[in-house]
C-alpha cells in the first residue's frame, strides 16, 4: 500500500511545548523512556552525532566521634541530570538540577549551542530513539531496601562511640582518636541515542580510625580505614576490636621507630593498600584520558613488555562488595574485567566511550564520575596486581638488607608516572628476617622504572578500599597486590 501523508503521531519541535510527562521525580523507571526518547531524537535531528542523559539520585550521610563526642553529623540530599552531546570526536556536557521535560529539554539546547548546533525548525520532524528495555539493576539483584536496611542516625553515633572509647582502651600515649562512617547510597538512570536505556541502585560505606599518640617527642600518626559496596548491614557487622587492635598496634612500634636512613633498598611491600603504588603511578597511565593527553609513556606499548615477567594486573568491577564494584558504568555498559598487564605485557587500556571515540580502544565498562556535574571518563574499579607463585617468606628470604613497608601513607604523583609515597609503618629487614620498627619513609621512583624491578610475588592477594580523584571527580576504587618485591628503590629518609 502506498502511503500518501504521513502520520499525525509523527512529533515536531512545535509540538515540544505541549507535551506532558509524568515520569516520577523520587524514582527513575520505565516511565522515564518517553521524555528521554524524545530529547535524545531532538538531540540527533539538531545534528548530534551522539547524545547521553545521565539522571542521579543521592542519599548520604558521613558522622564522626572524636575522643568520647560525636562531633559532626552531615546529611545530604541531591537531585541532577547531566547531558552530554558528541559532534565528531569533540563533546561537551551540561548539567541540571531541573529534572522537568523543560529543564531537561533547556540544558540540552544549551549543550547544542556550545557544540554550534541549532534545533530543528518547527515543521522539522524529530524521530524519537528507541530505547532498549529498561535494564534495572535496582530491581533484578533486589537492592529497592538497601537504603531502609542501613543503620539509622543513632546507631551509627552509638557504634562509633563505642569503636572510639575500644581504640582509646587498646592504644597507649593517646593525644586524640577518631571513628568516622560515611554511607553513600545513589540511585542512576542513563539514556542514550545508542538506545542505552540502564538503571542502577549503589550502596557504598566506609569506616576507619584515625589515632595520634605522642611521647615527650615521639609522635606517631596511624590511620585505617575499609568499605564495602552491597551490605546494607556492613557498620553493624564491623569487627572493630580487630580495627582497633590493629591500629593501637601499629602506632605503639611506630612511636619510638628509629628514623630510616636514605638510600637504595631492595624492597617488601605489603598487600592490601600496597597497592595504591601501583594505582597512582601505572594504572592512571593505563586510561585513555591519558592518551588523549599524550601524557602516558605507555601509549604507543599495547603488546610489549613494559614490566616485569612476574608482573599481572587487572582492573575489574565485579568482586563481590568491593569498594569499586559496579554492576554498570556511568555510561549504563555492564561491568568487565579488563587484563591490563600479562606477564609484563601490556594487554588493555581502561576506556570509556569519547575514549574509544578519540583513541579506538574499546570499551571496558571503565565510564565513571563522582556525580551528575561531571562527564564520565575512562577511570579504575578494582585495580590489583595479580599473585604470584612465592610465599612471604621467600620475599624475605631473598634480601640482606632491604625495607618492609608494611603499611602506606599518602603521597604524589607526576603526569607521567614520578611519585613519592610515605611509609606510615616500616620494617628493617636483615639477613632475611624483621628487626626493627623504621619511621620516615618515603619512597621515591618512576612506573617505567619500578615495573620492571617488580621481580616477585606471594600468593596472599588482599584489597583496600580508597579514593580516586581525577578529571571526573572522586570515586571509589578498590586497590590491592600481593606482597611482593622491588629489586630497588630509592627510599627518602634522614
Amino acid at each position: 500500500m502506498l502511503l500518501t501523508s504521513l502520520p499525525d503521531t509523527l512529533l515536531t519541535p512545535a509540538k515540544l511545548p505541549h507535551l506532558s510527562y509524568a515520569a516520577p521525580r523520587d524514582r527513575f523507571d520505565e516511565s522515564w523512556d518517553a521524555p528521554l526518547s524524545t530529547l535524545l531524537g531532538l538531540g540527533r535531528a539538531a545534528g548530534a552525532d551522539f547524545v547521553e542523559f545521565f539522571l542521579e539520585r543521592v542519599n548520604y550521610i558521613n558522622c564522626l566521634a572524636e575522643d568520647d563526642t560525636i562531633t559532626s553529623i552531615s546529611p545530604s540530599l541531591t537531585t541532577g541530570a547531566g547531558v552530554r552531546v558528541f559532534r565528531g570526536k569533540a563533546d561537551c556536557y551540561v548539567s541540571t538540577n531541573d529534572l522537568t521535560f523543560s529543564g531537561l529539554k533547556l540544558a540540552l539546547e544549551k549543550a547544542l549551542s556550545i557544540m554550534g548546533l541549532e534545533l530543528p525548525s518547527g515543521n522539522a520532524f524529530i524521530p524519537e530513539v528507541v530505547l532498549e528495555p529498561l535494564r534495572d539493576y535496582g530491581t533484578r539483584k533486589g537492592k529497592e531496601a538497601w537504603l531502609e536496611q542501613c543503620s539509622s542516625i543513632r546507631e551509627m553515633g552509638e557504634i562509633l562511640l563505642a569503636a572510639s572509647d575500644r581504640l582509646g582502651k587498646k592504644a597507649s600515649h593517646v593525644q586524640s582518636r577518631r571513628a568516622s562512617y560515611f554511607r553513600d547510597w545513589q540511585e542512576v538512570l542513563v539514556a542514550a541515542s545508542d538506545g542505552t536505556f540502564a538503571r542502577d541502585i549503589r550502596l557504598t560505606q566506609s569506616t576507619g580510625f584515625s589515632l595520634l599518640c605522642a611521647d615527650g617527642d615521639h609522635r606517631a600518626s596511624i590511620g585505617q580505614r575499609i568499605g564495602s559496596t552491597s551490605q546494607p548491614d556492613f557498620l553493624r557487622t564491623w569487627d572493630m576490636d580487630s580495627t582497633a587492635e590493629e591500629v593501637a598496634e601499629s602506632a605503639g612500634k611506630m612511636l619510638y621507630a628509629d628514623y630510616v636512613e636514605s638510600g637504595t633498598y631492595p624492597v617488601v611491600m605489603a598487600n592490601h593498600f600496597g597497592g595504591v603504588i601501583f594505582h597512582e603511578a601505572c594504572g592512571h597511565l593505563l586510561e585513555t584520558t591519558q592518551i588523549e593527553r599524550k601524557t602516558t609513556p605507555f601509549i604507543d606499548k599495547k603488546g610489549e613488555k613494559i614490566a616485569h615477567e612476574a608482573l599481572t594486573a587487572w582492573d575489574e568491577g565485579r568482586s563481590p562488595n568491593a569498594f569499586g564494584t559496579i554492576d554498570m558504568d556511568d555510561e549504563g555498559m555492564p561491568a568487565q574485567r579488563t587484563l591490563l598487564i600479562e606477564n609484563g605485557i601490556l594487554k588493555n587500556f581502561l576506556s570509556d566511550r569519547a575514549g574509544f571515540m578519540r583513541t579506538g580502544h574499546p570499551r571496558t565498562g571503565s565510564g565513571r564520575r563522582q556525580n551528575y556535574t561531571y562527564a564520565a571518563a575512562s577511570r579504575m574499579r578494582n585495580t590489583y596486581i595479580a599473585p604470584g607463585p612465592y610465599s612471604l617468606d621467600d620475599l624475605f628470604a631473598s634480601i640482606d638488607k632491604g625495607i618492609y613497608c608494611k603499611k602506606m601513607g599518602g603521597g604524589s604523583v607526576g603526569a607521567t608516572g614520578q611519585f613519592n609515597f610515605a611509609v606510615d609503618e616500616a620494617y628493617l629487614i636483615e639477613n632475611g628476617k624483621i628487626t626493627k620498627p623504621l619511621k620516615g619513609a618515603t619512597l621515591i621512583g618512576e612506573a617505567v622504572e619500578i615495573m620492571q624491578r617488580i621481580s616477585m610475588c606471594s600468593q596472599d592477594l588482599g584489597l583496600a578500599a580508597g579514593f580516586c580523584g581525577s578529571i571526573s571527580g572522586g570515586i571509589y576504587v578498590t586497590v590491592g597486590q600481593p606482597h611482593l618485591k622491588v629489586d630497588a628503590i630509592t627510599v627518602g629518609g634522614r
